[in-house]
């Protein structure tokens, strides 16, 4: 495999200090420009009036409707917000960063179950539904307001209130191209799902995953379907696509040696299910995130 590309990768250093429970802007502007990239703290981030923006988090690349508002709490999670087909002159941005340590005391607390589920699953970056942001919208609106102590309170409530969504909420960038390890409640779906992220570059059967959890092809496949919400083919095509994404992205490699590197056994195959699944192709995947990232 070729030697990563590290050239293009981004590392933002955040205004939060060590002193500050989390940082806060609230700004309106007429345009996005900031490039890809990545910082060690958590950000909730909420677009106002943004319809036709594009977001960028991991290898999700999406359109914005009027209202988007998404949590990312993973370090090494490329993200950013770029004009797209936005004409919007009044887009109003709010940006919360915090470090993952301010939880440190509360996390394994019963009263923080909710809220340690969505910051696990914001990993992948977690993109809220228009109901939630309804229900959180005043706390959004005037935290950028508020000082000290009740500044903190409101930041708590809202991540809270917040967590009564996760099961509504979109994950957005693979767990492969997050880096990030799959977990389950399932030990057996635990099992399938590391064979498979150790083996994605090889052909994966059916009959052989249900072996190894003692089943036959049929009932594991219901089961896999109950407990990832995903068929067979198409999370081991995700996984697969995730990888593909961080070499287009992060490597020299071309498209035709990542295809067979990642468990394609076919490079117009590989070309039609990455358009399917992107909206473009390998090459102009490549190309479009690349013209993002600069270096800081």
């Amino acid at each position: 495999m070729d030697k990563l590309d590290d050239s293009h990768i981004i590392r933002e250093i955040t205004p939060l200090s060590e002193k500050d429970c989390f940082y806060i802007a609230d700004r309106r502007k007429t345009e996005f420009t900031y490039p890809i990239h990545c910082h060690k703290e958590c950000e909730l981030n909420f677009v106002e009036h943004g319809e036709g923006l594009k977001r960028i988090v991991g290898d999700s690349v999406e359109a914005v409707p009027e209202y988007d508002l998404v949590l990312i709490t993973s370090p090494d999670l490329e993200h950013c917000w770029e004009q797209g087909e936005c004409r919007s002159p009044d887009i109003r941005e709010v940006t919360i960063q915090f470090s993952s340590h301010f939880f440190d005391s509360l996390i394994n607390t019963n009263q923080f179950d909710r809220v340690k589920e969505m910051l696990n699953r914001a990993k992948n970056g977690l993109c809220f539904p228009v109901s939630a942001i309804m229900k959180v919208y005043s706390l959004l609106d005037t935290l950028s307001e508020k000082k000290g102590f009740y500044a903190v309170m409101d930041f708590l409530t809202l991540l809270y209130e917040l967590s009564f969504f996760v099961d509504k909420s979109r994950t957005l960038s693979s767990s492969s191209f997050a880096k990030i390890e799959v977990q389950s409640n399932s030990r057996r779906i635990q099992n399938v799902q590391r064979y498979i992220s150790d083996h994605y570059q090889e052909e994966i059967r059916l009959n052989q995953l249900a072996e190894m959890v003692g089943m036959t092809g049929v009932a594991f496949s219901r089961f896999f379907k109950l407990r990832t919400g995903k068929n067979l083919s198409d999370y081991i095509i995700d996984i697969r696509l995730g990888y593909a994404v961080r070499m287009l992205v992060d490597s020299t490699m071309s498209v035709a040696e990542i295809c067979y590197e990642c468990g394609f056994n076919n490079l117009s195959n590989f070309n039609r299910i990455f358009r399917k699944k992107k909206d473009c192709s390998p090459k102009e995947f490549r190309e479009n995130y690349r013209k993002k990232r600069v270096l800081i």
